[in-house]
């Protein structure tokens, strides 16, 4: 028997390749399916079940794609309703991979459907579960992304998966491997621990969730509480995951077509497209095509992808650095982003030695924002999520962070100038691109962030540990 964890870390995401005489499964897995076909080659197995723990709301499952490529069987827990061919299991089914066997534990409460897969070795002992969002490392599903479809509230959906959690997943023994879909960084949970792996008696003991005194009250409470808005993307990525998609090649065909600097005007104008670049930040800061937004692909490319742009049938034209550009698409693919128009071919340098016109952001250093800023009347804006405000922050900065731009930039007033900051200079200069392409020239970025502001004399709060942030 083999299990094998493949965590992406941009999504935060586990899927898990297991094999056992001969035979293998896979659980959760990504997008792109090549990777996947690759191993069951090597390894000489054949793929005989993909299992899926639920509708996943922040990525596109590989599911359809690789069942078709493999002649191997999808697997749902119990209420599912997939509108493709898949295997809906009972509670408690049994499917056999090898000398393994794997048992449906149907544990209800991030979603209606939501499953974990208790692995048994060869020797019948319970070995391992592959939890899904029912139970992270430290936290457990957030219980509001299915009220609209379960037709119930997040107290009701909470409630259920306290039962799931105590009468499923609590009664096996301690010694059984936690193998949750996601970790720290995900927005599927709150406060997820950036371990990937533990145990069911490490959980119990260290887990806020699954105090053993804890009243389902409680429970409820604390599992509902200081949860933020999803991002807007979940939704459509839960309808991908069920009804499904377009093939990923068909996807990868379409973003790998490059397209000239003098055709990019005109079919920007015709489809609407968004200019979308994926080169680093400090790149972008000293010259872009006008319009275009900033969100590069070393990062948390994907889910800010996901959060800021949210309508995954948007048309997107990428820029991209050289070589890079079948990357972007992939990882474009995974939050289910597939109307790509193209690349610009040459990426900027063509469009710039073309000599059409760009534009460029006013970045300036954490050395001339401590000689520019005076604390109570200069106004700076922090960008950082509110814990990472809350640890510690500039005096006097106003906490608007990226994820609701599209709310707070309404308030801004272009007259008035304001300095703009994220914690390493990433963030910002997404902020930066959206504020520039609504006409927005008002405002001085500081390259590194607080990161690097931190280093100079401007006054700052005094620190608080994050961690005591997240459970206040």
């Amino acid at each position: 028997m083999q299990i094998e964890q493949i965590y992406t870390g941009c999504l935060a995401q586990g899927a898990y390749y297991i094999t056992s005489n001969g035979e293998a499964a896979i659980i959760d897995p990504l997008r792109e399916i090549q990777p996947y076909l690759d191993r069951l080659k090597r390894d000489n197995v054949k793929l005989k079940y993909i299992f899926e723990t639920h509708f996943h709301a922040d990525f596109v499952s590989g599911h359809i794609d690789l069942a078709k490529a493999t002649q191997s069987k999808i697997v749902y827990g119990p209420t599912a309703n997939p509108e493709f061919e898949a295997i809906v299991a009972s509670d408690e089914q049994i499917f056999e991979i090898g000398k393994i066997k794997i048992k449906v534990l149907h544990t209800p409460g991030h979603t209606m459907e939501s499953t974990t897969y208790l692995l048994i070795d060869e020797n019948g002992k319970d070995h391992a579960i592959f939890s899904g969002d029912t139970l992270f490392i430290g936290d457990v599903g957030r219980p509001d992304l299915a009220q609209k479809a379960a037709s119930m509230t997040q107290e009701e959906l909470a409630a259920t998966l306290f039962h799931s959690l105590r009468n499923k997943i609590m009664t096996l023994a301690d010694d059984v491997i936690v193998y949750p879909a996601h970790g720290a960084g995900s927005a599927c949970g709150k406060n997820m621990s950036k371990e990937t792996v533990s145990t069911v008696g490490n959980q119990k003991a260290t887990n806020y969730a699954l105090r053993a005194n804890m009243t389902e009250a409680e429970f409820v409470k604390e599992v509902t509480d200081g949860l933020l808005p999803p991002p807007a993307y979940f939704g459509m990525n839960v309808a991908m995951n069920k009804k499904g998609y377009e093939s990923f090649e068909t996807v990868l065909n379409n973003g790998m077509r490059a397209i000239p600097v003098t055709q990019l005007e005109l079919m920007v104008e015709e489809t609407r497209a968004l200019i979308l670049d994926a080169r680093n930040n400090a790149e972008f800061a000293q010259g872009f095509i006008p319009q275009s937004i900033n969100i590069g692909i070393d990062g948390d490319f994907a889910p800010w992808v996901g959060a800021l742009i949210a309508d995954v049938k948007q048309p997107i034209v990428l820029v991209t650095a050289n070589g890079r550009e079948e990357e972007t698409v992939t990882r474009l693919s995974r939050v289910g982003f597939d109307n790509l128009i193209g690349h610009l071919d040459g990426g900027f340098e063509a469009w710039k030695n073309a000599g059409h016109e760009i534009d460029t952001v006013n970045r300036i250093s954490a050395e001339e924002f401590e000689k520019q800023v005076t604390i109570g009347e200069s106004k700076i804006i922090d960008i950082r999520k509110e814990s990472e405000y809350e640890a510690e922050h500039i005096e006097e900065a106003y906490s608007k962070p990226l994820a609701y731009i599209n709310e707070w930039v309404k308030d801004i007033n272009p007259e008035d100038h304001f300095f703009l900051h994220c914690a390493g200079g990433y963030r910002s200069m997404i902020a930066a691109s959206i504020l520039e392409a609504r006409g927005f020239r008002n405002f001085s970025e500081v390259e590194g962030g607080f990161n690097a502001i931190a280093k100079t004399t401007v006054p700052k709060t005094n620190f608080v540990c994050q961690s005591k942030v997240l459970k206040q």
